[in-house]
């Protein structure tokens, strides 16, 4: 979809969701935006609207489905949506304590559950229409597992092989699913790292990626190409000569991003 006019964004306060937010802000466009920090979402809000753009927020978590449902059936009632990111997600570190139980189901819960339940509620309300798009955000951790985040990269693993099936079931009837895997991109979730971060770039550059993509109705939209290279190259080769790698790469300090 070249020229989406009604755009739903979850994760909108920060990071990518926010960059994206920013990006499609303009005259005659309707964004819904949502996330969890109402002063921020209401910060990019302001941006998106002095773009030119009206803007409905709504601060919620993605685990509370209720919530979640009735906020994209109340915009797609408005205007009905053209375009719905499940950009929503969290990660943690394991840094001296390793990755608990609890954290683990919080992250798999944000990550996987909130993401299914924004793309499943989308569809449902796109399909007898027969016409819409889904993008849904994974990463590059989605290739291969890291020692240092294996809840993180289980979740992105799942729902970028979910997607991408999703894709094929619902291309007949007019729907399109884009998957998007970016890399180390500049947000309070990399911001606590204190480790190197090959390829970092900027939010805003990002988003131009990502609506470029989503513009030609990418299957996969995947950035950087230098460093998917290096973690595609790692999915191919064996664990038994990997691991040793990956166990000496540093953690992610022991914050929630």
């Amino acid at each position: 979809m070249r020229d989406p006019n009604s755009i739903a964004i979850t994760g909108a306060s920060s990071g990518i969701g926010a960059a994206l937010a920013r990006r499609y802000a303009g005259q005659g466009r309707v964004l819904a935006l949502s996330g969890r920090n109402p002063h921020r979402l209401e910060e990019v809000a302001r941006d998106c609207r002095a773009a030119g753009a009206v803007v409905e927020t709504a601060a919620f978590d993605v685990t509370d489905q209720q919530a979640l449902e009735s906020w994209l059936r109340e915009a797609d009632g408005r205007h009905p949506l053209d375009l719905v990111i499940a950009n929503a997600g969290i990660s943690a570190g394991t840094g001296t304590f390793g990755e608990d139980a609890t954290q683990t189901r919080q992250i798999l819960s944000v990550n996987v559950d909130g993401v299914v339940s924004t793309v499943l509620s989308a569809v449902a309300l796109m399909r007898p229409r027969g016409r819409g798009q889904i993008a849904i955000m994974s990463s590059l951790a989605a290739f291969r597992g890291f020692p240092g985040a294996p809840a993180y990269c289980a979740s992105k693993a799942a729902v970028r092989v979910w997607g991408e099936a999703l894709r094929g079931m619902v291309a007949g009837e007019g729907l399109t699913v884009s998957v998007i895997c970016p890399g180390y991109v500049k947000s309070p979730m990399t911001a606590v790292n204190d480790f190197p971060m090959p390829f970092l770039m900027d939010s805003a550059r990002a988003a131009r990626i990502i609506e470029r993509g989503l513009a030609a109705g990418k299957a996969r939209i995947v950035f950087p190409r230098r460093l998917f290279a290096v973690v595609w190259l790692l999915s191919l080769l064996p664990p038994s000569w990997t691991d040793p790698l990956l166990t000496r790469l540093p953690e992610k300090p022991a914050s929630e991003g």
